[in-house]
C-alpha cells in the first residue's frame, strides 16, 4: 500500500474508532498548496463533523493528536477551519524513495482490487480521408488512457468503428472513381459536394491496375460497391499507417456495416428496448435549439427522458431508415454483450449533444450496469511560430497528422495533445514544442529523466561504478534538505494519481504530474549550483552521495513509468 493511503486509512481508523462512519469515502489526503503548511492535508474533520454533530476543529484537533502518533508522521496540526496539516517522518521519507526506485513495483501499487473489462473507443474518423491534427489528440487521448487503464489493473479493449455504412462512404466511392478514370489518362474536375484532396490519387491508380477500363462500361449500381470497397480498404490502411508513427494500435476494428449483415442488429436492439418498454410511437415538441432528428410527425422514439437526457429520441427518419443514434445504440449494446463493464467514447467537440443521449441509452440497454464515459476532444489551433497554419499539401483543406508528426516528432506530439484537459481548446506551436526550454513541456519533463541518467554519470566519474551498487540499502534516512523532502512528497504521490487518472478518464493528470516531479527535480539540481553542499554527487560525502542517487533513481524510475504510460520516450540523453 503507497503512503497517501495508508494515510488515508490511518485517519480513517480513527474518525471509526470514534464512531463515526457516515461520510469515510470522502475523506482525502492530498498536498497543501502552501508547503509551509506540511507534506500532506486531509479534510476529514470537515466531510465528517455535521454527521458527528461536532466542532470541526475539536475533531480535527483529536485526528492530528492521535495520527501524530503514526510512525510515518512527525507532527500534526489543525490549520483553517478543520484541516489537519501533516508533516512526514523521515521513515516515511525512507520508504518512499525505497519502494519506488522500483519503477514498475511502485506503479503497480495503483493497481485496483476490482479490475474490470473496458473498451476504450477512439480515433473512430470516416475512412473519407486522411487523419488531420484534431483527430491526433483524439487518437492520444485515448491511446494513452487506455495505457494508464492497464496499469491501473484492468483488462482493456482499444477498438476503432468504421463508419463504412453511411452516405459519406458512396461520396468516397465517387470521388475515388474520378481518380479512377484520371488514371486511365483522361482530364478530370473535381465537383463541388466530393473529396478534392490528391489522398485519393492512389485509389484510382490501385483501380486502374486490377480492373484496367472496364468499370467505364458498367453503370454506377454495378461499379459503386466495386470502387466503394476498394476504396474504405486502402482508407483504412492509410489510417493504421498514420496512427502507427504515434505508435497508436487498434484490437479492435469494428464496421458499421456489420449490424446491418447478416442479422438487423439495429432491430434487434430496438426490439430489446421495446421490450423494456422503452419505445413508443410519438411526436416530439419542437426543442428551442436546433436538433437534427427533429421531424413534425409522429415516429419512434426511445424513452432517453427516463435515464436523464433532456428529450426523448428518435430513432427512424421519415423514409423508414434508422437514424444515426439508432446505429449508434446498437453498436454499444454490441460492446454490452461482449461484457464489457465500462465503456468510453473518445469524441470530437461537435459531438457534445451525443453524451446525454448515449449515456441513456447505454444505461438502459444495461439496466444501469456498465458505465459510459464520453471525453470530448476540443480543436487544435495549428501555429508556426505564432502565425496559423491552416493549409496542406496532401489534403488540400487541412494538416494532417502524418505532416505534424512527421515535423516535430512523435514525443511533441502525443505529451502536448495530454498536456491539456481534452475537453479545453489546444494551441500547438511547431516552434514551441521543439525548442529545448523549459517553456517547452516535452522537452522539460524528458530532459529531467537525461538528468538523472547524467547525475549518475558524474557520481561515476567522481567516485567509481561501485557507487551505483546496489543502492536500494543506500541510507536514504539522510534525505533531510527541504528540496529533497519536497521530491519525495512529489513521488509519493505516483500511485494515487495513476489510480485517480484511470478512475475519472483524465490521462492530462499524468502529464501535469510529470511536470511537476520533473520541476522538483529540476529545481533542487538548481539549488545545487548555488549550494555545493546540496548537489546530488556530493566529493566529501560518499554515504551521503549514495542516499541522493537513490532519490535520483526513484525519480528516473517514475518518470520512466509515466512517460511509458503516455507512449513517450524516456532519454538518457537529450542533444
Amino acid at each position: 500500500m503507497h503512503l497517501v493511503e495508508t494515510l488515508k486509512q490511518a485517519v480513517a481508523a480513527i474518525v471509526q474508532e470514534e464512531g463515526l462512519t457516515d461520510g469515510l469515502d470522502r475523506i482525502a489526503v492530498e498536498t497543501p498548496r502552501d508547503p509551509t503548511h506540511g507534506d500532506f492535508a486531509t479534510n476529514a474533520a470537515m466531510v465528517l463533523a455535521k454527521a458527528a454533530k461536532r466542532n470541526p476543529r475539536e475533531l480535527g484537533e483529536l485526528i492530528a493528536r492521535r495520527i501524530a502518533e503514526s510512525p510515518l508522521v512527525e507532527s500534526a496540526s489543525v490549520a483553517g477551519p478543520g484541516f489537519v496539516n501533516m508533516t512526514i517522518s523521515n521513515a516515511a521519507v525512507a520508504s518512499v524513495v525505497r519502494a519506488a526506485q522500483d519503477g514498475a513495483a511502485f506503479t503497480a501499487l495503483g493497481r485496483t482490487d476490482a479490475p474490470q473489462k473496458v473498451n476504450v473507443e477512439y480515433v473512430s474518423a470516416n475512412p473519407t480521408g486522411p487523419l488531420h491534427v484534431g483527430h491526433a489528440r483524439g487518437a492520444v487521448v485515448g491511446d494513452a488512457l487506455a495505457n494508464i487503464l492497464e496499469l491501473r489493473g484492468h483488462e482493456v479493449t482499444r477498438e476503432y468503428y468504421i463508419n463504412d455504412a453511411g452516405a459519406q462512404v458512396d461520396v468516397l466511392a465517387r470521388s475515388a472513381f474520378l481518380r479512377y478514370r484520371e488514371a486511365l489518362g483522361e482530364t478530370v474536375e473535381i465537383p463541388s459536394g466530393l473529396y478534392p484532396g490528391d489522398y485519393l490519387v492512389p485509389v484510382g491508380e490501385a483501380l486502374a491496375r486490377e480492373h484496367g477500363s472496364a468499370l467505364l462500361e458498367e453503370s454506377e449500381a454495378v461499379w459503386l460497391p466495386i470502387v466503394r470497397e476498394t476504396a474504405i480498404a486502402m482508407m483504412m490502411d492509410a489510417v493504421r499507417e498514420d496512427l502507427a508513427v504515434l505508435a497508436i494500435t487498434h484490437e479492435t476494428f469494428f464496421s458499421e456495416k456489420s449490424l446491418q449483415a447478416p442479422e438487423d442488429i439495429v432491430a434487434q436492439t430496438i426490439a430489446h428496448l421495446e421490450g423494456d418498454g422503452l419505445i413508443y410511437e410519438g411526436v416530439l415538441p419542437r426543442p428551442k435549439g436546433q436538433a437534427d432528428d427533429w421531424e413534425d410527425r409522429e415516429q419512434t422514439l426511445f424513452r432517453s427522458t427516463e435515464y436523464g437526457d433532456d428529450m426523448d429520441r428518435a430513432l427512424k427518419k421519415s423514409d423508414g431508415s434508422y437514424t444515426y443514434f439508432a446505429s449508434d445504440i446498437a453498436y454499444h449494446d454490441h460492446k454490452i454483450t461482449r461484457g464489457y463493464d465500462r465503456l468510453i467514447d473518445v469524441l470530437g467537440a461537435d459531438h457534445g449533444g451525443y453524451v446525454k443521449r448515449m449515456t441513456a441509452a447505454v444505461a438502459a440497454l444495461s439496466h444501469r450496469r456498465v458505465r459510459l464515459d464520453c471525453l470530448l476532444c476540443q480543436l487544435v489551433k495549428l501555429y508556426r511560430a505564432g502565425e496559423p497554419v491552416k493549409m496542406s499539401k496532401r489534403s488540400g483543406d487541412f494538416v494532417t497528422l502524418r505532416e505534424v508528426v512527421d515535423e516535430v516528432g512523435a514525443d511533441p506530439v502525443r505529451f502536448m495533445m495530454l498536456f491539456r484537459k481534452s475537453d479545453a481548446p489546444l494551441d500547438f506551436d511547431f516552434a514551441k514544442v521543439t525548442e529545448q526550454s523549459r517553456d517547452n513541456p516535452v522537452f522539460y519533463v524528458q530532459y529531467a529523466h537525461a538528468r538523472c541518467a547524467s547525475v549518475k554519470r558524474q557520481a561515476v566519474e567522481a567516485f567509481d561504478a561501485a557507487i551505483l551498487e546496489d543502492l536500494s540499502s543506500a541510507p536514504v534516512e539522510r534525505l533531510t534538505d527541504s528540496g529533497e523532502r519536497a521530491l519525495v512528497v512529489t513521488l509519493a504521490q505516483w500511485p494515487q494519481l495513476l489510480a485517480s487518472a484511470a478512475d475519472a478518464a483524465e490521462p492530462h493528470r499524468v502529464a501535469f504530474y510529470l511536470h511537476e516531479l520533473a520541476s522538483a527535480l529540476h529545481t533542487q539540481w538548481n539549488r545545487g549550483k548555488d549550494d555545493v553542499t546540496l548537489r546530488f554527487v556530493n566529493t566529501e560525502a560518499r554515504d551521503l552521495t549514495r542516499a541522493r542517487l537513490a532519490l535520483v533513481e526513484a525519480v528516473q524510475a517514475v518518470l520512466r513509468h509515466g512517460l511509458s504510460a503516455l507512449g513517450v520516450s524516456a532519454p538518457d540523453e537529450m542533444r
